[in-house]
């Protein structure tokens, strides 16, 4: 669907997986051809505070829950990796954030994800995990999130993540955990 001057954009509705109803969230994508860059501007609620893995699956098919959604979305075939990586799944957008009350507001600008093109996101499926993506790295990293920062509303306190790496499904999944929302 076009968007102002020419861009593209679309919106994924998220909603719980299993157990986990009380997950839902509004995600607008905009698509810049005059950079090439995808916004992803949103909201989830009803998440446990702290870090969730974030990201765009292969499949749109939620007729199993978030559990037929499949793999991360990697056409290049490469490893799981840090949206900062040059070595990533497209689909890996790393971690949002949930406030003290389970709510992550979200802000993620990247040249990886398209809304047109043979490797376009498009009807593909965003999935919310229950754990932090330790993005892909084998050996443990401490994070450290001022909740001021990227939109997300500032706490008195800054939150450290000790990150748990090296496990077997850091290099494919990012050992984030059980699937708890999703939507396309």
């Amino acid at each position: 669907m076009a968007g102002k001057a020419g861009g593209l954009k679309g919106v994924a509705l998220i909603g719980g997986a299993g157990g986990n109803s009380a997950v839902a969230g509004a995600l607008h994508f905009f698509q810049d051809p005059s950079t090439g860059y995808t916004e992803v501007r949103g909201r989830v609620t009803g998440l446990a505070p702290g870090l969730h893995g974030f990201h765009i699956h292969s499949f749109g098919d939620t007729t199993n829950g978030c559990n037929s959604t499949g793999p991360h979305f990697n056409p290049h075939n490469k490893s799981h990796g840090a949206p900062s990586d040059d070595e990533r799944h497209v689909g890996d957008l790393g971690n949002i954030v949930a406030n003290k009350d389970g709510v992550a507001d979200i802000f993620i600008k990247d040249l990886q994800i398209s809304l047109s093109g043979p490797h376009s996101i498009l009807g593909r499926a965003v999935v919310v995990h229950a754990d932090s993506d330790d993005l892909g790295r084998e050996v443990p990293l401490l994070a450290m999130v001022d909740m001021g920062l990227f939109g997300v509303p500032k706490l008195p306190e800054i939150w450290l993540f000790n990150l748990e790496c090296g496990h077997e499904l850091s290099k494919t999944t990012g050992n984030a955990g059980a699937r708890i929302g999703c939507g396309k």
